[in-house]
């Protein structure tokens, strides 16, 4: 079976490690939360957390504050396994915050902290680029593409992994507040589209960078190196297109608490189960078997609060596709 076991083989985690806090409360506004939890998150951090918790191996590469929270989630990385060699932390520059609100259906509003945050002060020379070069996969998003120094940092990194003969895979995570304007977020967002090998956006990103979401829209994102793009459709599933197949997987019914970090953990899945045979992208078979688990991973991800918490490990997801959702 193709998903017996997660692969052995490196996935290397690039861009931000944060903290959110999640209101104690759900369906309040920021203003009228009672309270907050402390939830470690930023996407790569989510995907790197993921991958190991379904007993894959990987490293996640950013730069924390040198403060208790930069310290606080270096520690989380090492307690989850993940390597965190290429982990710097920054002495004048704090970890990013997020304070997150969560609607009453478990959606999400976003209020970032970060002005600059040390993430975005990481430099191409602060790379480590052997573990950089042992990457099976190399994955990434956008949001270390806003600022420099962090935008050449991250774009040396995907040139070094992508010599070393790495996959790369991109997962754009949008969040508009962070960006400038909504034209930028799209322009950089696009800026290294051409050269993933694998791609992943939610609906509501595809809606952002094509203004519909149809079969017609996806493929129009299509370029010439791509060997996989995905459409995530929240619990309806995903839809996939290949080079010479597409198709949809659907998705789970659960109880949604919070949908944070649902999509790290469906491609945290995806990854630890792709890392050792590339060539399961190319057989409709075994992709669709492969994505089956991570949906089920990623409908487990939103029945409870926070990320990291929340990522299940392989016993929760075989419970799941055995009985199916709620």
């Amino acid at each position: 079976m193709a998903n017996s076991g997660a692969g052995q083989g490196l996935v290397v985690c690039f861009g931000e490690m944060l903290i959110d806090f999640v209101p104690t409360v759900s369906g309040v506004s920021l203003a009228e939360a009672p309270g907050f939890l402390k939830a470690p998150g930023g996407a790569p951090a989510n995907v790197s957390i993921a991958i190991t918790r379904l007993g894959g191996k990987s490293a996640f590469v950013g730069k924390l504050g040198d403060d208790e929270f930069g310290q606080m989630l270096a520690g989380i990385l090492k307690e989850n396994k993940v390597s965190a060699d290429g982990v710097c932390f920054d002495k004048g520059a704090r970890t990013a915050l997020a304070f997150v609100t969560l609607r009453a259906d478990g959606d999400r509003e976003f209020m970032f902290y970060r002005n600059p945050s040390a993430d975005m002060l990481l430099k191409p020379e602060e790379l480590n680029l052997n573990l950089i070069k042992s990457a099976k996969i190399f994955h990434y998003g956008s949001i270390s593409l806003i600022v420099e120094p962090c935008r050449s940092a991250h774009m040396k990194a995907m040139e070094e992994a992508k010599k070393a003969g790495a996959l790369l895979s991109y997962d754009p995570n949008l969040r508009l507040p962070l960006w400038p304007s909504a034209e930028y977020a799209k322009e950089q967002i696009m800026s290294i589209w051409n050269k993933a090998d694998l791609i992943k956006v939610s609906d509501n990103e595809l809606e952002f960078l094509t203004g519909k979401i149809t079969d017609e829209s996806a493929m129009s994102l299509w370029h010439p190196n791509l060997k996989l793009l995905l459409v995530t459709l929240g619990e309806k599933g995903c839809k996939y297109y290949a080079k010479n197949f597409k198709g949809c997987v659907p998705g789970y019914s659960v109880k949604a608490v919070d949908t944070t970090g649902a999509g790290d953990s469906f491609v945290g899945a995806l990854l630890s189960k792709i890392v050792d045979d590339h060539s399961i992208i190319q057989d409709e078979a075994k992709l669709k078997e492969v994505l089956r688990y991570a949906c089920a991973c990623g409908a487990i991800t939103t029945t409870k609060k926070g990320a990291i918490p929340a990522l299940p490990t392989p016993a929760d997801v075989q419970e799941l596709i055995k009985t199916g959702g709620k």
